[in-house]
C-alpha cells in the first residue's frame, strides 16, 4: 500500500496532553524536534493517527498541523544545530 510522508507539529497548552499526544506521536513517526514528528503513513495509518490526536487535543486550546510532503518537497532539509541525524525508513532525504 502506498505511503505517504508527513510532517506534524504541535503547540498543547496542558502538559498532560502534551505527553499524550507526545506518546501517540511517537507510535507513528520519527521525532525530529520536540513537538515536530516526520511520519511515513498509508492513509488509513494518517486516519487513525489523526482520529487519535483527536480525542486527546482540547480544540479550543491545543493546536495540530498535518503537512503532507511529495517526495520533491521532503528532500531538501536543512539542519542547523544539536541533535542526531534522523532518517525515515525509506527515501533519501536529509535531517542534519
Amino acid at each position: 500500500m502506498k505511503q505517504n510522508y508527513y510532517l506534524v507539529c504541535y503547540d498543547i497548552a496542558d502538559e498532560k496532553r502534551l505527553r499524550k499526544v507526545a506518546r501517540i506521536m511517537e507510535d507513528f513517526g520519527i521525532r525530529v524536534l520536540y513537538s515536530v514528528f516526520e511520519c511515513r503513513l498509508t492513509p488509513e495509518e494518517f486516519a487513525v493517527m489523526r482520529q487519535t490526536v483527536e480525542e486527546v487535543i482540547d480544540a479550543l486550546e491545543d493546536r495540530v498541523r498535518y503537512y503532507r510532503l511529495c517526495e520533491t518537497c521532503r528532500r531538501p532539509v536543512v539542519h542547523l544545530g544539536y541533535g542526531k541525524h534522523t532518517r525515515l525508513p525509506e527515501g533519501d532525504h536529509l535531517i542534519l
